[in-house]
C-alpha cells in the first residue's frame, strides 16, 4: 500500500492556491473534514489480509486524494498459507496425523535440536529470530501472552516429519510465548532454498500458549522471508549448495506467496555466514 502522508493542512493549502472552478470542491471539504471518521490501525482487513486502516483516503473530484494519516497505524501481516508442512495438526503423512503442538517439550526457544524422544540435530548457519507482536485493533499495543508457532526447513530444504530421510526428526519447529513487551525468540539455522519458493518462515499467532496447543486457536498463519542480499551471502557457508542453484530459479516476484509484496513480511538482518544472523520483525494482528 501507498501511503502518502502530506498532511491534512497541507492538502488544504495546495486546494485554496487551485482556479476558482475547484474552490466549491474546497469549501465541501472544510464543511465535511469533522465528520470524516479517521480509520483506526485495527480497520477491516482487505483480501490479501493487510489491514485496510492505517489512512482514510478521501478523493475529491478535480482536487486529487487528501490522505488523513492515523498516528501509531500498524498494518496486520497477510494471512499466508501454512503449507503442506505444518505438523500442526491439520494434515497427514504417510496416513497418520502430525501434530507436535500437543507433545512435550514443543515449547522452546532453541529449535534446532529434536526433542520428545527424537534426537536429531539440523546443522546450518545459526540463526536469531526475533519477533514482536503489536495489537493492530488495539492502538499497536504490545500482546503479552500470546504464542507463536515457528517452523522452517533445514538446510537441504527438507520438512521434518515430512521429507524423506528425516520424517524421524522434529527439528526446527517450536513454540514460545511473548514477554510484557510483546517479544519472543528462537535460536535455529538458516533454512536453505528448495526449488519452487523463495527462503521463508512459518508462523502461526495464537492468543495464548495454553491455545497454542491446537490449529483451532490460531489467529493469523503467515510466513516472512529474508533480503536477497542476505540469502546471497548466508548460501555462500557449508551445506547450501542445492540453495543457490534453486534460488537462482525463483524471485519474489515470481514466488507463490510473497508475488504480491513483502513489505510486512520483510526480517531485518544482522550478522553475517560465519558468525550467524540475528533477524527482527514486528508482526502486526487483530489481537
Amino acid at each position: 500500500m501507498d501511503l502518502h502522508d502530506y498532511g491534512l493542512a497541507s492538502d488544504l493549502e495546495m486546494m485554496r492556491q487551485q482556479a476558482a472552478e475547484r474552490r466549491q470542491v474546497l469549501r465541501w471539504l472544510l464543511a465535511g473534514a469533522a465528520t470524516v471518521p479517521l480509520i483506526s490501525c485495527g480497520g477491516s482487513s482487505d483480501a490479501s489480509g493487510t489491514a485496510a486502516g492505517s489512512a482514510a483516503s478521501t478523493g475529491i473530484s478535480g482536487g486529487g486524494t487528501v490522505t488523513l494519516p492515523t498516528a501509531g497505524a500498524c498494518l496486520v501481516i497477510p494471512e499466508e498459507t501454512g503449507g503442506p508442512y505444518p505438523a500442526d495438526g491439520t494434515n497427514t503423512n504417510g496416513g497418520s496425523i502430525i501434530n507436535v503442538l500437543n507433545q512435550s517439550g514443543v515449547v522452546r526457544s532453541d529449535i534446532r535440536a529434536s526433542f520428545n524422544g527424537a534426537t536429531g540435530v539440523a546443522a546450518g548457519v545459526p540463526l536469531t529470530i526475533k519477533l514482536q507482536l503489536l495489537n493492530a485493533s488495539g492502538s499497536c499495543a504490545s500482546l503479552a501472552g500470546y504464542a507463536v508457532y515457528l517452523w522452517h526447513c533445514d538446510r537441504e530444504g527438507l520438512y521434518s516429519l515430512y521429507s524423506g530421510g528425516v520424517t524421524a526428526q522434529n527439528y526446527l519447529r517450536g513454540v514460545q510465548e511473548t514477554d510484557s513487551a510483546g517479544n519472543l525468540g528462537f535460536m535455529t539455522i538458516f533454512p536453505g532454498c528448495y526449488a519452487g519458493r523463495m527462503p521463508h518462515v512459518h508462523v502461526e499467532v495464537y492468543p495464548s500458549l495454553a491455545k497454542a496447543a491446537s490449529a483451532a486457536n490460531r489467529i493469523k498463519t503467515s510466513q516472512f522471508t529474508f533480503p536477497m542480499a542476505t540469502l546471497n551471502e548466508a548460501y555462500t557457508a557449508s551445506g547450501y549448495t542445492a540453495s543457490v542453484r534453486n534460488l537462482a530459479q525463483i524471485s519474489y516476484a515470481t514466488d507463490n506467496v510473497f508475488s504480491d509484496g513483502t513489505s510486512l513480511q520483510m526480517a531485518t538482518v544482522t550478522g553475517n555466514a560465519s558468525d550467524g544472523y540475528v533477524v527482527t520483525l514486528t508482526i502486526a494482528v487483530n489481537g
